[in-house]
C-alpha cells in the first residue's frame, strides 16, 4: 500500500513539472514568434487527424458490432376505410310556440281568477273575469226592448201578409227589431272580452294579478300558460353549411343541466341569411314527454352535415408540412421482417374530427403509414419497426 502511495505521489510530480515547461497557446501567441506558432499549429493539425482517423476506426468497429444503432427505431398503423361521421357542434336554447303571458281585453276590477299556479288547462277554458262595468245591465234593458220589438214586428208581418196595413208600419217594426237584435250583439261581443279564457292547452306557470286589481286592456299580465308538449331548440349556424344543414338532418342533443342527451331531428331552416352575422336559424324538434326540458333551457347540439361510408381516417400527429405547402406522411416499403424503407408520400386531407383527420386523396386502404418517430425520418430512409399496431 505505501508503494502505491509513494508512485501516485511521484506521477503528480512528474505531471507538473511537465506542465510547467509546456507553454500555454496564450503564451505562444504573445511572444509573436511565427516559426514557433507555425510549428504549435501543425502539431495540433496531426494530432487532429490522428483523432479523427481514431474516430473512424471506432465507428467502423461499432458498426461490425451494432448495425443497427443509427437506424431510426418507429412504430406504425395501417390504413383502413371506414364510416365518417361529421358533427357541426353549437349551442342553441329551447323555446316554445306555446308559451303567453295573458292579458285582459277589456279594462276595470279583475273580479274573479279561477285558477291556481301549476294548474293543467284546456283551450277555451274560463280562467278569470273581469268587471263589465255595468254592460250586463245595458243588455238587459236592451233584451226588454228587443222582445218588445220582435212581438210588433211579428204582429206587423201577420197583419202584411193578409194585405192589412201599410208597408211602412212592416218596415219601421222590423227595422226596428233588427236594429235592437244586432245592438245585443254587439253587447254581447263586448261582455265576452271580460271572460279570460285559454288560447291553447297548457299549464297556467304563473298567476301574475290577484283578483280585485285593476286592470288595463292588452298592457296588464294576468298569468303565463305555458305548454311543454311541443318544444324546440332554435340556433344560428354559419352560411357556409347552408347546403350541409337541411331538414330531416340528425342531431345529437345534449342538456349538461339535466344530464340528459337525445336524438332528435332538423325541423326546419330558415330562408334568410342575417347580414349582420352571416347566419340563418334552424329549428329542432325536442320531445318532451316526462316533462323534464323547460322554456330557456342551454342545450349543446351535435348536428351530422357531413358522411363518408368509405373514409380514411389518421391521426393528425403523423402529418407533415414541405416548403411547397403540401401535406405528407411515411409509408413503409420493401419490408423485410422488422425492416422497411420509409417512402414519402403527398397526401389531401379533409374534415377532422378530434384527433383524426380525413384523408381524401394520396393513401390507399391497407397501407402501412409510420406513426411514432414520423417525425424523425427522411424519404428512403431504413426504418425498424418495434411495435406495430392497427388503428
Amino acid at each position: 500500500m505505501k508503494n502505491i502511495y509513494k508512485l501516485i505521489a511521484l506521477s503528480l510530480i512528474i505531471s507538473s513539472c511537465s506542465g510547467n515547461k509546456e507553454q500555454s497557446i496564450e503564451d505562444l501567441i504573445a511572444t509573436g514568434d511565427a516559426k514557433v506558432i507555425q510549428s504549435k499549429k501543425e502539431e495540433l493539425v496531426t494530432k487532429q487527424q490522428e483523432i479523427a482517423n481514431q474516430i473512424k476506426q471506432l465507428d467502423e468497429k461499432l458498426e461490425d458490432i451494432n448495425p443497427d444503432r443509427n437506424v431510426p427505431l418507429i412504430t406504425t398503423i395501417t390504413s383502413k376505410a371506414e364510416t365518417f361521421q361529421h358533427y357541426l357542434e353549437l349551442q342553441g336554447g329551447v323555446e316554445t310556440k306555446q308559451n303567453l303571458v295573458i292579458t285582459p281585453e277589456m279594462g276595470g276590477i279583475l273580479q274573479r281568477v279561477y285558477v291556481k299556479e301549476g294548474q293543467k288547462v284546456s283551450r277555451g277554458q274560463l280562467l278569470a273575469t273581469v268587471d263589465d262595468g255595468g254592460m250586463g245591465q245595458q243588455k238587459a234593458q236592451l233584451q226588454i226592448q228587443a222582445d218588445l220589438a220582435k212581438t210588433t214586428f211579428e204582429r206587423q208581418k201577420r197583419l202584411w201578409d193578409q194585405k192589412i196595413g201599410s208597408e211602412i208600419q212592416y218596415l219601421q217594426a222590423k227595422s226596428q227589431y233588427e236594429a235592437l237584435q244586432k245592438g245585443i250583439n254587439q253587447i254581447d261581443q263586448q261582455l265576452a272580452k271580460a271572460n279570460v279564457r285559454a288560447p291553447f292547452s297548457g299549464v297556467i306557470d304563473d298567476v301574475i294579478t290577484e283578483q280585485g286589481s285593476v286592470v288595463a286592456p292588452g298592457q296588464t299580465p294576468l298569468m303565463r300558460i305555458v305548454n311543454l308538449s311541443d318544444m324546440y331548440i332554435e340556433t344560428d349556424v354559419p352560411e357556409r353549411y347552408i347546403t350541409d344543414i337541411t331538414e330531416g338532418k340528425d342531431v345529437m342533443v345534449e342538456f349538461p343541466v339535466l344530464g340528459k342527451t337525445l336524438n332528435a331531428k332538423v325541423r326546419q331552416t330558415g330562408n334568410f341569411i342575417n347580414p349582420a352575422n352571416r347566419t340563418f336559424k334552424i329549428e329542432i324538434a325536442v320531445p318532451n314527454k316526462d316533462k323534464s326540458i323547460k322554456p330557456n333551457l342551454t342545450a349543446r347540439l351535435k348536428i351530422n352535415d357531413y358522411t363518408n361510408e368509405e373514409a380514411i381516417l389518421i391521426p393528425q400527429s403523423v402529418i407533415s408540412e414541405n416548403a411547397n405547402g403540401e401535406q405528407y406522411i411515411y409509408i413503409l416499403k420493401d419490408k423485410k421482417e422488422d425492416k422497411a424503407v420509409a417512402e414519402q408520400i403527398i397526401i389531401e386531407t379533409g374534415k377532422t374530427q378530434g384527433d383524426n383527420i380525413e384523408i381524401i386523396s394520396g393513401l390507399k386502404p391497407d397501407m402501412e403509414i409510420i406513426k411514432e418517430g414520423a417525425r424523425s425520418v427522411k424519404d428512403e430512409q431504413t426504418v425498424k419497426i418495434t411495435n406495430k399496431t392497427i388503428d
